[in-house]
């Protein structure tokens, strides 16, 4: 029986083929590279070296060669399953249990990959055979050269190809239409190629297999510029990046990679020379992809389009990954000038111009900092206390202790520099320190606090305000009566509460009486008081800051509700092309961007 490609993908992923190594081979960085002594020879000169970029150690002396597993089958004699077992502990995964579904899944991935292989021959084929010169016209106004078609193995499907029937005489319909190439139209009341009419980007995984399809329109009457496959048994769009499979084989000198919006970036970039490149795949850049990348490149460029909404999303990207940020790995923004994006910069100013441009790229941290920023009002009270929530909210997210107490020491000193005549100090923005007192209660409560979702912690935030500032909402009750939680329970402490504050018995009460609640909201309680991100910084804030932060909790809510609808939108458009869907998703689209 074999291991799923799957969870050996997983495992080298995991992994550094050095980190296996170095436990029995001492090695030292050279370059890209590791060199050390070889294992399998005797020798005083180093000749065995070791690259995490490609996944293979070599040896020149005695000419061994292979991965991870490799290794340990050859220095300490394993059989594969022994290895694997080995490996997969050290990569803090669970031992594999074979079962029958085990080889089931292996064969259908063999015919899903086959498929699509037979996809990607017959569109490039399509392609550059120069049936369809519109397609070869649009691709050379983009400046897109005959070479990089070649090497991405760019196709065109055209609306009226034979390929399912072909794919027919070798495989059954079940087969064809789980690879996501097809779909069926109800009104047509036949399966259709979803990429019909459409320029073809084949998607790689990190070891070179097709596993989906990018598509792009050249009529201007298609109501959806680009699609992407849907998400299938062996495709998940987070967990993948367009080109990641090439990109890792080019690491320049300075450890950076640049990660674009579209395919055409990535394309026209490359033929420019510009290898370390990758596309995400139509979504917000996940934690999986981060991990992806760091796994080659300590220095991710996120780089996207320099219109507003472009700038919108890197600054909502920013917010996102903040969180993730490690002492050892880094996260840059480029913003590019003039609304343009990285395929018509170069293609405009060239290689030369757009690599003195990266060079003002700025780390996540000023990226953040710079775009606050521009909407603060120093004078303005209001507008600094939502600075400093925004600030300390995020700092208090990142998961690296330590790295956040630095982070939030930078920018509290930006924020005396910024309001000489305050005393921030003085006004608890340092408080925050009071978390890394080195307490196991302390480091349990953020290791439970990271259980929660983000939507989850914010409701905290906010059952949190109006509980400890009864008065103020007591004024204000149709805040909380519009609210509705993301669980049974937190709406019924909701409407506990709102109960609680109409009623005369209580009224000029300044706290909650917990004698008045039953054990399951004392337990909502004290979930509310120890996990609640918002008792940061609520402190020695008046009833119009306290109605201000409540508001703005509110609002990033919506939108993270709203981001929702979004994606799921997205899942049924790739599965259904409907026009009225797409016109849905966009009105959501534009609604996020507004605000």
């Amino acid at each position: 029986m074999k291991y799923p490609k799957e969870y050996l993908d997983e495992i080298k992923l995991r992994l550094k083929v050095s980190q296996v190594v170095g436990k029995s081979v001492k090695l030292k960085k050279r370059g890209k590279e590791f060199i050390g002594l070889s294992p399998f020879s005797n020798e005083k000169t180093p000749s065995f070296t070791v690259n995490d970029e490609k996944g293979f150690y070599h040896c020149f002396s005695s000419a061994e060669h292979g991965n991870i597993f490799d290794f340990l089958m050859k220095t300490k004699n394993y059989k594969f399953g022994e290895a694997v077992r080995t490996l997969a502990v050290d990569a803090g995964m669970q031992p594999y249990r074979f079962t029958k579904q085990d080889e089931e899944k292996q064969n259908r991935w063999k015919i899903y990959n086959a498929i699509l292989e037979k996809y990607v021959n017959f569109s490039h084929e399509e392609l550059v055979s120069g049936k369809y010169p519109e397609v070869l016209e649009y691709l050379n106004k983009r400046k897109t050269t005959k070479k990089e078609i070649i090497f991405f193995k760019i196709g065109f499907a055209s609306v009226k190809n034979d390929f399912y029937e072909q794919l027919k005489k070798e495989f059954d319909e079940k087969q064809i239409n789980s690879s996501g190439i097809y779909y069926f139209d109800k009104n047509k009341k036949k399966y259709v190629d979803r990429f019909r009419g459409r320029i073809i980007f084949p998607v790689k995984s990190l070891n070179g297999s097709t596993i989906a399809f990018g598509g792009r329109t050249l009529s201007k009457s298609t109501f959806a510029k680009y699609i992407n496959s849907p998400e299938t048994e062996f495709y998940k769009k987070g967990n993948n990046l367009y080109n990641i499979n090439a990109a890792k084989e080019f690491r320049d000198k300075n450890d950076e990679v640049f990660i674009v919006e579209g395919y055409m970036d990535v394309v026209n970039l490359h033929k420019f020379n510009i290898q370390n490149v990758v596309a995400n795949l139509g979504t917000a850049v996940t934690e999986r992809q981060l991990g992806l990348i760091w796994k080659f490149f300590k220095k991710p460029i996120i780089c996207l389009d320099g219109d507003i909404s472009g700038q919108k999303a890197a600054l909502r990207a920013a917010e996102r990954l903040f969180p993730l940020m490690k002492p050892d790995f880094n996260i840059y923004f480029l913003s590019l000038p003039e609304n343009l994006d990285p395929d018509s910069y170069i293609n405009q100013k060239g290689k030369e111009s757009f690599l003195k441009i990266v060079e003002e790229k700025k780390e996540i941290q000023n990226f953040i900092w710079d775009s606050y920023y521009q909407d603060i009002d120093k004078n303005n009270p209001h507008s600094l206390t939502l600075f400093e929530k925004k600030i300390k909210t995020l700092c208090n997210d990142i998961k690296d202790r330590t790295l956040a107490k630095y982070f939030l020491d930078n920018f509290t000193q930006r924020i005396n520099e910024l309001t000489p005549n305050i005393n921030f100090r003085k006004n608890s923005f340092l408080k925050f320190k009071k978390i890394f007192r080195p307490l196991q209660q302390t480091k349990d409560v953020y290791k439970q606090r990271n259980k929660f979702k983000e939507e989850e912690l914010k409701e905290l935030s906010i059952l949190f305000l109006v509980i400890n500032n009864l008065d103020t909402f007591r004024k204000n009750i149709e805040l909380i009566s519009e609210i509705t939680f993301s669980n049974n329970i937190m709406n019924e402490f909701k409407l506990k509460l709102i109960d609680y504050l109409l009623s005369e018995k209580f009224f000029d009460r300044k706290k909650l009486n917990h004698e008045d609640l039953d054990q399951k909201f004392k337990d909502t309680i004290n979930l509310i008081n120890t996990h609640a991100p918002v008792k940061i910084i609520y402190k020695n804030k008046n009833e119009t800051e306290i109605i201000l932060i409540f508001n703005e909790i509110v609002s990033e809510i919506k939108k993270i509700e709203l981001q929702k609808k979004i994606e799921f939108l997205e899942d049924k458009v790739s599965l259904n092309l409907d026009e009225n869907l797409y016109s849905e998703l966009l009105s959501l689209r534009n609604q996020l961007k507004r605000g």
